[in-house]
């Protein structure tokens, strides 16, 4: 491996298996060289300049020649071009290409992010040009063809740090029917910015959006996928000032069920900006501060929360997947450093305009599915029969009696979550659940999503910041004039999209049955959807790599001023090298490595998720509860090591008659009452102990077993 980097191309021969049946194999040849810049520190180390990539997956610092340092400094943040690759015998060469900076400068965190991961952060000048020549508010001769919505009075209902508003809703009730036989409906319009409309097929802006496939959200900083003009004006269904949009008219049951559909081309007018907490405030109180603010909205706001649990309900009938999970939100000051770590909570006026975006996502995949014209679906595949075993034995070795079946139903998932939602143990049985699933993709091949329990799903609703979205209001507009929309020639799938790609075969092998049978070949033109749908998929984790490694960048930047104190955690993640804990008021993840755990030997027992002490019994799973110190932060390696402080806290010895005496057994405190009350009696109960404690504790216990047989 020495005379290769991470991104070349090499033939290889397997020549053998591990221990574990893994093939090993050796470099036969380097096929094609990366030609891609590396980022990375200028260090100045005996007289030498080397730069010391930041992405660990390269393996070996790069020399730099002391006349291609360029203007960098020792310990800069620099771009370097490779000049020499790397042999068995001598690292690779470079030169300095581009000065970042220093490496606490604010934003670098940012800068060397979208580096690292090839994120396009400049927009090419044609594509710059394009969006300048732009008008600056919608046109007469625009209108065109367009239903007048301006006197619906549609709302934006975003987040408070919103800039860009891609959706606009409003609902209405409805009488289905006539006379004594009428049933209550509504009627609820999803009004999208049509992004379409100003950006061309095969345009410069449509190529630089295409690059990007997404927009990347950092803390404190969007890398738009489209120019700002377009992302937050143009398009942006900003309040009072009239813009265009492609509408989704829908009439929904009294039971949750669409039961007819429009789409159509129209000019609107937001009639008021909300956020979710002024939206939940006016809905828990129509009478208090917030709603006299906006007296004329309150009936609207009440009209959308009643479809919502409409459409809740169609929710639960289908048994669709709903784990409660919390999320975070990073608040900066204004150098960029972190003040706090808080949880976003989700509140119902979240859910409602989530529900809203469903509904319209899935009429979207249906209009595109019964024209029978090429499009891209939102496809999220049901677990694999590998998962679905390892997933049984962790239901089974729990004993909860709850199990899924060899082609399982999202309902089965859901059951299982409803089941134990009030259980101590419920985050680890959540986790278990959703990492059994796979990742949902963009492909043109219309498999379902198993997580919503959709037949067809596609995503329509945020064409701003999607590139698939702005692809399904083409090819919806496309059918409404019955014509054909035709993609423009794509670039060759790279690394990631091959990968994908090498997936989606195997589950289109799979629905053909199996290997025995080919799945159909593919025509021309679905080809090219399932390389746009790659690209898009594989950029789409790009965005969330990048995402996260700012986010642990700052999370450690911000751990740095607390080394050395202690913080109560929760295990949120167990390994065969160790346990992440999850800091309860910091909501940062560290590692307690294995070595950290106490004087045991401790075995991971996948099946339990969970780290056991073959001495103590001591156990260690998702969900124990812990105490630890801040000891390292690694910067570079986006890092934080922890130490147990008191290592047995919150932790409960159980001893148990068997064939041998009597067993003790530890485990989060938590846990206490999962086990049935066959086995309650035979417990023996302490409270928190030190680890040496917790031995002799058993010790004394076995002793006195011996002397209580011996008695009898």
């Amino acid at each position: 491996m020495r005379a290769v980097l991470h991104k070349d191309r090499v033939r290889v021969r397997v020549v053998r298996s591990d221990r574990k049946g893994r093939p090993e194999g050796r470099v036969l040849e380097i096929v094609e060289r990366t030609n891609e810049s590396i980022i990375g520190r200028l260090l100045l180390e005996s007289g030498i300049w080397i730069m010391v990539p930041e992405d660990k997956r390269y393996g070996q610092d790069v020399l730099i020649p002391k006349s291609a340092t360029g203007a960098g400094k020792a310990g800069q943040v620099v771009v370097v071009e490779l000049t020499e690759a790397p042999s068995l015998y001598g690292q690779p060469v470079g030169r300095v290409t581009e000065v970042l900076g220093e490496v606490d400068d604010p934003g670098m965190e940012i800068e060397i992010a979208v580096r690292k991961y090839g994120v396009p952060h400049e927009f090419s000048q044609a594509c710059i040009a394009m969006a300048r020549a732009l008008p600056d508010k919608v046109r007469p001769q625009d209108k065109k063809h367009r239903v007048d919505l301006t006197d619906v009075p549609l709302l934006t209902i975003d987040g408070e740090d919103a800039r860009d508003f891609d959706d606009a809703v409003y609902c209405e009730p409805v009488k289905m029917g006539t006379g004594k036989s009428a049933v209550k409906g509504w009627r609820l319009l999803v009004a999208i910015a049509d992004v379409s409309q100003y950006v061309e097929s095969g345009s410069a802006i449509d190529v630089d959006a295409y690059d990007r496939a997404t927009s990347v959200y950092f803390p404190r900083r969007v890398l738009p996928m489209l120019p700002e003009k377009l992302s937050n004006g143009l398009c942006s269904l900003n309040p009072e000032v009239e813009r265009l949009c492609m509408v989704c008219d829908m009439v929904v049951t009294a039971d949750g069920e669409v039961s007819a559909y429009q789409f159509y081309p129209a000019v609107m007018w937001s009639h008021a900006r909300f956020t979710y907490n002024q939206v939940a405030a006016i809905l828990a109180n129509t009478r208090g501060l917030e709603a006299l603010k906006h007296p004329q909205r309150v009936a609207d706001l009440i009209n959308l929360h009643d479809v919502y649990q409409a459409l809740l309900q169609s929710r639960v009938r289908r048994g669709a997947v709903d784990f409660e999970t919390v999320e975070t939100q990073i608040v900066c000051d204004e150098s960029g450093r972190i003040e706090k770590i808080v949880p976003r909570t989700r509140n119902d006026a979240h859910k409602l305009i989530e529900e809203a975006m469903l509904a319209a996502n899935v009429c979207s995949a249906e209009f595109i599915g019964q024209s029978k014209h090429a499009g891209l679906f939102r496809v999220h595949e049901g677990p694999t029969a590998e998962k679905i075993e390892i997933l049984r034995n962790y239901l089974k070795v729990l004993g909860l009696g709850l199990t899924i079946s060899d082609n399982p139903r999202p309902s089965e998932f859901q059951a299982i979550a409803s089941a134990t939602k009030e259980r101590p143990d419920a985050l680890q049985i959540h986790s278990m659940l959703l990492r059994s699933m796979q990742q949902a993709l963009y492909t043109p091949v219309n498999n379902g999503h198993f997580g919503l329990a959709f037949d067809a799903y596609t995503h329509f609703t945020s064409p701003i910041r999607r590139y698939p979205d702005l692809l399904v209001h083409r090819v919806i507009k496309a059918i409404l004039t019955q014509t054909k929309y035709q993609l423009p020639e794509l670039p060759t799938p790279g690394e990631a999209q091959e990968k994908l790609a090498r997936r989606l075969q195997k589950g289109l092998a799979a629905g053909a049955g199996g290997t025995a049978q080919k799945p159909k070949k593919l025509s021309h033109e679905l080809q090219a959807w399932l390389a746009a749908g790659l690209h898009c998929s594989a950029n789409e984790r790009r965005a969330d790599e990048a995402s996260r490694d700012v986010e642990a960048w700052l999370k450690c930047k911000y751990m740095r001023d607390h080394l050395g104190e202690e913080y109560a955690g929760v295990v949120s993640s167990v390994t065969s090298f160790g346990v992440f804990v999850t800091l309860e008021a910091m909501f940062v993840e560290g590692l307690v490595h294995i070595t950290e755990l106490g004087g045991d030997y401790y075995r991971f027992d996948e099946a339990r998720q969970e780290l056991r002490g073959e001495r103590t019994g001591m156990r260690y799973a998702i969900g124990s509860k812990v105490q630890v110190k801040v000891s390292r932060v690694d910067l570079d390696g986006r890092r934080i090591d922890l130490l147990l402080v008191h290592p047995a806290d919150g932790l409960l010895t159980r001893a148990l008659k068997d064939k041998e005496g009597l067993r003790v057994e530890s485990g989060p405190a938590e846990l206490e009452g999962t086990f049935g009350d066959a086995k309650r009696s035979a417990r023996k109960k302490s409270g928190p102990l030190a680890q040496e404690g917790m031995v002799a504790a058993a010790r004394k216990g076995k002793d006195k077993g011996r002397k209580s047989r011996r008695q009898s």
